[in-house]
């Protein structure tokens, strides 16, 4: 029996987002599809590499907005939450509190030599407790 998809969780790296959120398209066409509510998050690093960004969940929290501003989830229900500290460990963190039935995420850019998952992608695999759709990047 299949089982039923009520929470999807969508991380985003918002600095790759403006150009490639497939996962993020995809993953919106699934909650349309279950009607299941769909968590749109991105996590803050714990040390800004830009010295500009003085409050950084403040800022993530503004970059996600716009995002979801440009690119709406129409007709699903949508949550937006801003992690901060190591990604691969918020993103399975979340996923384990909300209760979340499957994780939607880009995988690395894979190159010629590359055989393996992003090292995010594949940590989430191996420690997420739900399912993990791992859409890789077309271009």
């Amino acid at each position: 029996m299949p089982r039923t998809i009520r929470t999807i969780l969508c991380p985003l790296n918002l600095r790759h987002a403006a150009i490639d959120h497939q996962a993020y398209s995809e993953a919106v066409e699934m909650a349309r599809r279950h009607a299941a509510k769909l968590i749109v998050a991105t996590v803050a690093p714990e040390i800004e590499r830009n010295l500009n960004i003085r409050d950084s969940e403040r800022y993530w929290t503004d970059q996600l907005a716009r995002f979801m501003k440009v690119h709406p989830a129409e007709g699903v229900e949508v949550e937006t939450i801003v992690r901060k500290g190591a990604v691969h460990r918020q993103i399975v963190k979340l996923a384990d509190q909300a209760g979340v039935d499957v994780i939607v995420m880009q995988a690395a850019n894979p190159r010629i030599t590359d055989y393996l998952l992003g090292t995010t992608a594949t940590h989430v695999v191996a420690h997420a407790e739900c399912s993990v759709y791992v859409v890789r990047n077309t271009s």
